[in-house]
């Protein structure tokens, strides 16, 4: 008999038996579970989840997270979730992301169709296991060095990330946007799970974890500013993450990147990654960041 519930304290188990069995999409939901668990006040990585619940067991999930954004994982009941989690979340939506048939489902669902998306892609989603990584001669050598930012670089890794979200998001420049990359970098600062890469003197590259598992990582927010763009940094500032991770007993990195940026598809196959059949969806709406 299906029932759909919200998730509380105590359901943290069932619902990472769910979402391990779908590891490529569930990354975000994974990571943030692990992270802030099932209260929701309102802090990062806190979100409301909805769960449909049959024979005990969940079977589909969508969570409205701190940020406004929608990640759902609903291979089957995704209409009824969605609506039932709109009930218990009085949070404005910026975005949806999860498989790209069910994000589009549940735009659908949420009559959103007519509302201003400056994102929406169906993604690409690669995989690598971390001991096929095949490491750029250029950082083998020393040539460039893959570290962690010092706490100088902050404000220039602001700039990036507003670039970044400018650039790869759709985002208009704020001073809501620029608040909002500060807190992005204060926090990844804080957490350890982004890196730059350093040639000579001048920081050339920047790669992050935006979802992080004991033996999987997500890569994102890649970011080479144009003008140093074609000589390879970005792979080497990606290789040096995913060395680091190797050394925290990291087994495997999940990334996505849209269809059409055939450059950066170019840079993750030559590190080693594979192509999964599945396409990951990223939708964002246009009036969030207005």
């Amino acid at each position: 008999m299906l029932s759909l519930r919200t998730l509380q304290p105590g359901d943290e188990a069932a619902l990472e038996a769910f979402l391990c069995q779908h590891t490529e999409t569930s990354m975000f939901l994974r990571s943030n579970l692990r992270t802030a668990g099932l209260v929701d006040g309102g802090a990062q990585f806190q979100g409301t989840y909805v769960a449909a619940v049959e024979d005990k067991m969940i079977t589909a999930v969508a969570a409205h997270y701190w940020n406004g954004m929608i990640q759902v994982l609903a291979p089957i009941h995704l209409q009824a979730v969605v609506r039932q989690l709109m009930t218990q979340s009085n949070r404005t939506i910026t975005g949806i992301s999860g498989p790209a048939q069910q994000v589009q489902a549940t735009r659908e669902a949420l009559e959103l169709a007519n509302r201003p998306t400056p994102v929406d892609e169906r993604e690409k989603l690669f995989s690598l296991q971390l001991h096929e990584l095949c490491v750029p001669q250029m950082l083998r050598s020393g040539r460039v060095q893959c570290r962690l930012p010092t706490t100088h670089e902050l404000e220039l890794l602001v700039e990036w990330c507003i670039a970044y979200s400018v650039e790869t998001l759709g985002e208009v420049e704020t001073s809501s946007l620029r608040h909002n990359c500060e807190r992005v970098i204060e926090m990844r600062q804080a957490m350890g799970v982004h890196w730059v890469l350093q040639d000579g003197e001048t920081t050339v590259s920047y790669s992050a974890f935006n979802a992080c598992l004991p033996d999987i990582v997500q890569v994102g927010g890649v970011w080479t500013p144009p003008s140093l763009r074609v000589h390879g940094y970005a792979k080497c500032v990606i290789a040096g993450s995913l060395l680091s991770a190797q050394e925290r007993k990291v087994k495997r990195a999940i990334l996505f990147t849209p269809k059409h940026n055939k450059a950066a598809q170019a840079v993750y196959l030559g590190l080693g990654f594979q192509l999964i059949p599945e396409e990951y969806g990223l939708l964002r709406f246009k009036d969030a960041f207005e």
